[in-house]
């Protein structure tokens, strides 16, 4: 089947769509094929402030967000834009309310990762109940299993706390009854528990779970959900991952949390600062696994995200209802 041709180069472009992170592919041809069909130019940036951002998408029709915030002060200076795609599931990067206020179509990709995701909270857990890193550091120390082996819990029959039970959670959820444990999940807004999991109050979790996995998205509600006031209401035996959002953990609360002894150990595929300070006591704990904010990423899933993203913005620039729309209110058929 043959590609869909490339307007002429003396063609005026109908639309221009600005991906504002030229860094994110290493070529853009699943972007350029798709938009070309529909006479749009794709255009990717390399833009991170607001006034960088603001020069390079002022004029844009529609325009695809990765890490770059748009705020009110950039949404506001934006002439044509008629849709604004978060590449990804969370969206806290765009502020969703003056989008609307202006009549700007916002997308995401609820769906994407999942999978992914799952598997990565999943080996963060087991990296850190398994002692995987002082393991490895002693076999490359010459140290081959002493008596000195460090203490490692079960997993069957231990309780793993699910803090928001929605697409990711709940596949997590799967994948620790598969290895025999009791799982608990809380969150306001889902539906009917999957097979024996149960649906508790936070605080409940917190205080029962051995295990607790984090995968709610950043709003302002959950920012900073888990407290001072939370870490010390779990055991201390008790294991944080976190693979949602650095800023649902207080983290300075969780440094000292895993210095002090009031849980014993964390996996971090997400910190507050992305990249962390490199002076961030944090990283000097012994009783962390961290991975860069990588979970959701596979070959597959990242090829299946952007023709996901561009799908979104031809959606919405012909006139179709994105798929993954979220403010509803803005979209009028026809």
């Amino acid at each position: 089947m043959s590609s869909p041709a490339q307007p002429p180069a003396t063609a005026t472009p109908r639309f221009r769509v600005v991906h504002t992170a030229a860094g994110f592919a290493r070529d853009w041809q699943i972007e350029r094929e798709a938009l070309a069909a529909i006479g749009a130019r794709f255009e990717p940036v390399t833009a991170e402030t607001e006034d960088e951002l603001i020069a390079a998408c002022r004029t844009a029709d529609a325009i695809i967000v990765v890490r770059e915030r748009f705020t009110r002060r950039v949404i506001e200076a934006l002439e044509r834009a008629r849709v604004i795609v978060r590449s990804g599931v969370g969206y806290d990067v765009i502020d969703v309310a003056a989008a609307t206020e202006r009549g700007i179509a916002v997308c995401y990709i609820p769906d994407y990762c999942t999978q992914e995701v799952a598997n990565h909270a999943l080996a963060l857990l087991l990296a850190v109940n398994r002692r995987l890193r002082d393991l490895d550091a002693a076999v490359r120390a010459g140290r081959w299993r002493g008596g000195d082996l460090p203490p490692v819990g079960p997993l069957y029959g231990q309780t793993v706390g699910i803090v928001g039970y929605g697409r990711i959670g709940r596949a997590m959820a799967a994948r620790c009854r598969a290895l025999g444990m009791r799982v608990l999940a809380a969150d306001p807004y889902t539906g009917p528990p999957d097979a024996d999991d149960r649906i508790v109050p936070l605080d409940e979790l917190l205080a029962e779970a051995d295990y607790v996995s984090i995968h709610c998205l950043l709003n302002e509600e959950t920012r900073g959900l888990i407290d001072e006031r939370a870490l010390r209401r779990m055991k201390p035996t008790a294991i944080l991952v976190n693979t949602a959002r650095g800023p649902i953990v207080d983290q300075r609360a969780l440094t000292r949390a895993l210095r002090e002894g009031w849980i014993a150990g964390a996996g971090l595929d997400v910190l507050e600062r992305e990249p962390p300070d490199p002076t961030d006591p944090i990283l000097t704990l012994p009783n962390v696994v961290f991975t860069p904010h990588t979970a959701y990423y596979s070959d597959a899933s990242a090829v299946r995200l952007r023709q996901r993203v561009v799908q979104e913005v031809v959606c919405a620039l012909t006139g179709r209802r994105p798929p993954g729309l979220l403010n509803t209110e803005v979209w009028k058929e026809g």
